[in-house]
């Protein structure tokens, strides 16, 4: 599972393709069309989002797929839906045609493509669709009523399941600040971790990663930080590559587990006490004020966040400098300013 994928060389030749002067390459992420301006629809629009045309594509090289079109329908066609079948299976039927059923076609894309993009590190899709939904898409009766439940879109059922560690996300989701800073972190840590991998895993390189992932991990499952910790340490006991595969397992739901308050609060303490013999009893004061005020509510994450940055820049620590937490967040994106 874990060999070595050429993620910089395909950005590179994707960046000399784009003339594109960066010094480094953006992420690749995979996309549902519509969601970038293309009129793939079945009406013939699109659904072009800014915050994923504008915002993120400053750090996203996307990669667009439709796969109602990629498996033969037309631009415009006529509608499809998650339909129930007598078997009680989930089937992607046409609305008015009711010999259309793709529910094959799809998933076996799905699976395709899973296959094919699995050296992407993040995937962007379109919600309520019954192709792309990642979840929630109504599902039918025959009659047209509701069947009373939900399901994923077969395209991004099968696609997840070919590729489980690959993070996911719906554009609708995107509008929440919480879902759409854990996204991103997530994209950003995955990416890391393929191009760990793509440079040649070692035990000390896993060692290392782990250490400057782990507050990071704390502010999502303090859990299964312990657990990863405990796992990184039979390093010397077990083969490399069994170690590693349950660690990006373990590491990727870790990091799918929502942050909070309370336990970013924890961590932004954890560092803090690095500067116990740095700070005079002032400006101790002032930290731990304004932890308590995010921890309440009253300011966003940015705020404490910042000024311990502050701090570290006066006191430097060479295991703070290491921790992906305080720095991977670009500014650009504001993404702790409303968490």
């Amino acid at each position: 599972m874990y060999k070595p994928r050429e993620i910089m060389s395909r950005e590179s030749e994707q960046n000399r393709e784009d003339g594109a002067q960066e010094p480094e390459p953006r992420i690749p992420v995979g996309v549902s069309s519509c969601l970038l301006g293309e009129e793939v629809r079945y009406d013939g629009g699109h659904k072009r989002n800014p915050f994923v045309t504008e915002a993120l594509s400053r750090y996203f090289r996307y990669v667009p797929v439709c796969p109602e079109v990629a498996i033969g329908l037309p631009t415009p066609r006529p509608p499809i839906r998650l339909e129930q079948a007598e078997d009680e299976r989930v089937r992607v039927s046409g609305v008015r045609d009711r010999q259309t059923d793709v529910t094959e076609a799809m998933e076996a894309y799905g699976r395709e493509k899973g296959r094919e993009l699995h050296w992407l590190s993040g995937y962007i899709l379109k919600s309520k669709s019954p192709s792309c939904g990642m979840e929630r898409v109504k599902v039918y009766k025959p009659d047209g009523h509701p069947a009373g439940f939900s399901s994923r879109g077969a395209y991004a059922r099968t696609l997840m399941e070919t590729n489980p560690l690959l993070p996911v996300e719906e554009e609708g989701r995107l509008n929440d600040p919480a879902l759409r800073e854990g996204f991103v972190c997530r994209v950003f840590c995955y990416y890391r971790w393929q191009r760990l991998v793509e440079a040649g895993l070692t035990r000390k390189a896993l060692v290392d990663f782990h250490a400057e992932h782990k507050l990071l991990l704390m502010a999502h499952d303090d859990q299964r930080m312990r657990a990863l910790g405990r796992l990184v340490s039979t390093l010397g006991e077990r083969p490399l590559e069994a170690v590693a595969e349950a660690y990006i397992e373990a590491f990727m739901a870790a990091l799918a587990r929502p942050a909070t308050r309370g336990r970013h609060a924890n961590v932004l303490y954890h560092l803090l006490g690095y500067l116990k013999r740095e700070l005079d009893p002032a400006d101790k004061q002032e930290v731990v004020d304004v932890i308590e005020q995010y921890r309440t509510g009253m300011v966003p994450l940015i705020v404490p966040v910042t000024l311990l940055r502050h701090h570290f820049r006066h006191w430097p620590d060479p295991y703070v400098e290491r921790q992906f937490y305080l720095y991977w967040s670009p500014p650009e994106l504001a993404l702790l300013n409303q968490v």
